[in-house]
């Protein structure tokens, strides 16, 4: 394996629930779902602005815009590494990896996390925003091994979603699933794998 792609939300970038209300939490429920809501996939995709989404999140929740706009905010904010995937960045890289990212993300979130240290780190990206196209559609996958000049047989991607997982699986690269609520336990798988 010489090449390892990660997904950036829910892997190495999260909100800190302790830092959250319930009432945000909640708000932001969709986030979790099975399948990404429409709007949602389409504001990563970059087809749709902050402005229609906040519209569509005060008619989701029959709140006020400022309301709206106040948690849409928040979300950035908050955001944060995900401290044992951070040191699982910084020690692949010193190990001699090629690191990339490859994520459903809008244009605000990833302006606001290309800020991070860790960031730098990587030696390539591939954002749905910039690109159109979003996660498990084949294309973002493709752009990426294109780009990079990637062998899907050298390349490892971990992602938070088995949906995402077997799309890169399905073409030859192999996938490992990230369990957002226990990321010590999948580093800790990764490093036995990568780092022994």
């Amino acid at each position: 394996m010489k090449n390892i792609v990660f997904d950036l939300g829910g892997v190495l970038f999260a909100r800190d629930r302790n830092k959250c209300t319930q009432e945000f939490i909640d708000f932001f429920a969709f986030i979790r779902s099975e399948r990404m809501p429409r709007f949602w996939e389409e504001y990563d995709r970059g087809t749709s602005t902050l402005d229609e989404v906040t519209d569509t999140l005060c008619a989701m929740h029959g709140c006020p815009r400022a309301e709206c706009e106040a948690n849409l905010r928040r979300s950035i904010d908050l955001q944060e590494t995900v401290k044992p995937t951070e040191r699982l960045v910084y020690d692949l890289k010193a190990a001699g990896y090629k690191l990339y990212v490859l994520s459903n993300m809008s244009r605000e979130f990833i302006d606001f996390l290309r800020r991070f240290p860790v960031y730098e780190l990587f030696d390539g990206e591939v954002v749905s925003c910039e690109e159109g196209t979003v996660k498990p559609e084949s294309r973002i996958y493709e752009i990426l091994l294109e780009r990079y000049a990637l062998d899907p047989a050298e390349t490892l991607f971990i992602d938070d979603r088995s949906a995402n997982i077997e799309t890169a699986e399905r073409l030859g690269i192999r996938g490992q699933v990230f369990d957002s609520h226990d990321p010590e336990k999948t580093c800790g798988e990764l490093r036995n794998i990568l780092l022994k």
